[in-house]
């Protein structure tokens, strides 16, 4: 695995993890050594990602960011499409969802930020290993998306709209959802 894609890896699996991410763990996953990991974390920390150590492992630290709740309409196919517009705009898909009428509303974690992350999501996806919420609900549903700035999240709406992800709301709307786009 090249130097970039272990980057960019670790800073997956510390995003992903709900706790601390030990070295051997890193180091058995990637298939390189500790001594290689500490190296990794410290150039990561010298490109400004705020990880900690822990006597438990590593754990990032995310940064402030704003947040913004889209509800967009593809295919399974255009889903790495989506992806990638967002993340190459700077911002981080924090989650996806959907809002059912009969399960409600289910969730499920991404934190995608990088071509890097969609790609592995959707290869995930591609193999058979699971199906996208979306095709539940006709390809349907909402992305909780991250950036630094709302200048960033007014880009992430355009491109959203330009290419035609953009969904509008209904009357079936959770209610939560209804007051933010309402507020909007």
């Amino acid at each position: 695995m090249a130097l970039k894609d272990r980057h960019a890896e670790i800073i997956h699996i510390l995003k992903q993890s709900d706790g601390p991410v030990s070295g051997s763990a890193l180091s058995a996953k990637l298939g390189v050594s500790r001594q290689i990991i500490v190296s990794d974390i410290e150039a990561l920390r010298t490109d400004g990602n705020m990880i900690l150590s822990t006597p438990k492992g590593y754990v990032i630290i995310p940064t402030q960011y704003v947040e913004r709740v889209f509800k967009v309409f593809h295919t399974v196919e255009d889903t790495e499409k989506e992806l990638n517009l967002i993340v190459d705009l700077g911002a981080e898909v924090k989650d996806v969802f959907i809002s059912h009428h009969v399960y409600n509303e289910i969730h499920a974690k991404l934190n995608i930020a990088s071509r890097h992350d969609a790609k592995v999501f959707c290869d995930d996806i591609k193999s058979g290993k699971s199906s996208p919420l979306l095709t539940v609900t006709g390809g349907y549903h909402y992305h909780t998306i991250a950036a630094k700035d709302t200048a960033t999240l007014e880009l992430v709406e355009a491109a959203l709209r330009d290419n035609g992800f953009l969904a509008p709301l209904t009357e079936y709307e959770p209610a939560a959802l209804t007051r933010y786009f309402e507020n909007k």
